[in-house]
């Protein structure tokens, strides 16, 4: 497949043909995630969109707080915080 690169105002953009988007599963406005490899190869990604369940779905509730959160707990306010 062939495409022209075109200018858009400041930016040269690449128009995927309607066929290939459709095929892809992809449409216009949608956020995606550019990677380039060292051979040139250039990869686009669709960003997910993460929940907030989904996110605290991967997450160890039994795993222990990280070291430097202990030093929260025994700061003292500094200003005019309300404890």
């Amino acid at each position: 497949m062939e495409v022209v690169l075109r200018k858009y105002g400041n930016s040269t953009v690449l128009p995927f043909p309607p066929a290939l988007l459709k095929h892809l599963g992809l449409k216009a406005g949608q956020l995606m995630s550019l990677d380039i490899a060292p051979n040139g190869a250039i990869t686009l990604t669709p960003k997910q969109k993460y929940t907030l369940e989904a996110l605290i779905a991967q997450c160890d509730l039994k795993a222990a707080p990280p070291k430097d959160l202990a030093l929260w707990d025994i700061a003292k306010p500094e200003g005019n915080e309300l404890w």
